[in-house]
């Protein structure tokens, strides 16, 4: 982990780098430099809590989520991009396979980064920031921004009150249709079986895993998000389908009042006060649960990948 609190980047004007790349609260409770490893972060795997060593059923098999990696991002084209901050940074990629949009994700559809971290903190605000970049495999002719469905950030978390997903997501595309859109996760009013897309016994419940739970409609809408009033936002993309650009993201939430506060992603900033927080029962053994995640997921039979550089979560 590098020290945030006095540098982020090695050599001459590092500390200057340091002030306009990142904010963070009081208490740094994670600084992640993937030039210096994985830092804990790996994909989501099943629970393997079956006889035989074997998962529980689901909606969606996450067997076939895709790998997160280090990479240095390299494209045929331009060769190597390295990170914003260093040779390496954490890659999320799919699988090339992609369900209609109002159907469940495919199984390889989604790929995610998740840390496994608990609070340390009494409850207030929490806030996670980090630099992205987000591109297709350099597979075909075309840009390919159609092809990239959707990526965001969230929080699982669990307190005595409950477990909460707090979390934002950028609708870049549905079925082929650009949508560019932010929503937050807010889960509706539905039964346990409409969120699990009708699904009778399924073990998950309303409010639970909203990036792949939750009916989804042919607007970009679903049970598990709601888009964020004046949320439009057409983000840089570039000209060339292997060239990318380094953009901001800094998402806060507050666990003592159950409710979203801000999420600022490059220029924009979106004020989410007054949004509540879905809260479901508590879950067994994950008391005091923490866990920032990142996703990304693919709109058609075509890899794609969201780059992180450097990635702090803090505390108020």
């Amino acid at each position: 982990m590098f020290d945030i609190s006095t540098t982020v980047l090695p050599g001459p004007g590092a500390e200057r780098v340091q002030q306009t790349l990142y904010h963070p609260l009081t208490h740094v409770l994670s600084a992640d430099y993937f030039n210096q490893g994985m830092n804990g972060w790996m994909e989501l795997m099943p629970n393997f809590t079956q006889p035989g060593f074997n998962s529980r059923k689901s909606i969606v098999e996450k067997k076939r989520f895709g790998p997160v990696m280090l990479s240095n991002a390299t494209f045929s084209y331009g060769g190597t991009h390295g990170a914003l901050t260093g040779g390496y940074c954490l890659k999320l990629a799919t699988r090339a396979e992609a369900n209609p949009y109002e159907q469940p994700p495919a199984s390889g559809s989604m790929s995610h980064a998740i840390k496994r971290l608990t609070d340390i903190h009494t409850p207030g605000l929490r806030q996670v920031e980090c630099w992205f970049a987000y591109k297709p495999e350099q597979d075909r002719i075309g840009l390919g921004e159609k092809d990239i469905r959707a990526f965001g950030v969230m929080f699982d978390r669990q307190d005595q009150r409950g477990r909460t997903y707090a979390g934002v997501r950028y609708l870049n595309s549905v079925n082929g249709k650009l949508i560019k859109r932010w929503q937050i996760m807010q889960a509706a009013d539905v039964t346990d079986e409409q969120w699990a897309h009708g699904t009778k016994g399924d073990w998950c419940k309303r409010g639970i895993d909203p990036q792949w739970n939750g009916r989804r409609y042919p607007d970009g809408s679903t049970d598990g998000f709601t888009f964020v009033e004046d949320g439009h936002h057409d983000l840089c993309y570039n000209e060339s389908d292997d060239k990318f650009n380094w953009t901001y993201l800094r998402f806060v939430i507050d666990t003592a009042a159950l409710e979203y506060v801000e999420l600022q992603c490059g220029e924009r900033v979106f004020n989410l006060r007054g949004l509540s927080l879905s809260l479901v029962d508590p879950y067994k053994g994950i008391m005091g649960l923490l866990n920032p995640i990142f996703w990304v997921e693919t709109d058609a039979d075509r890899r794609v990948f969201l780059f992180l550089d450097s990635v702090v979560v803090s505390s108020e």
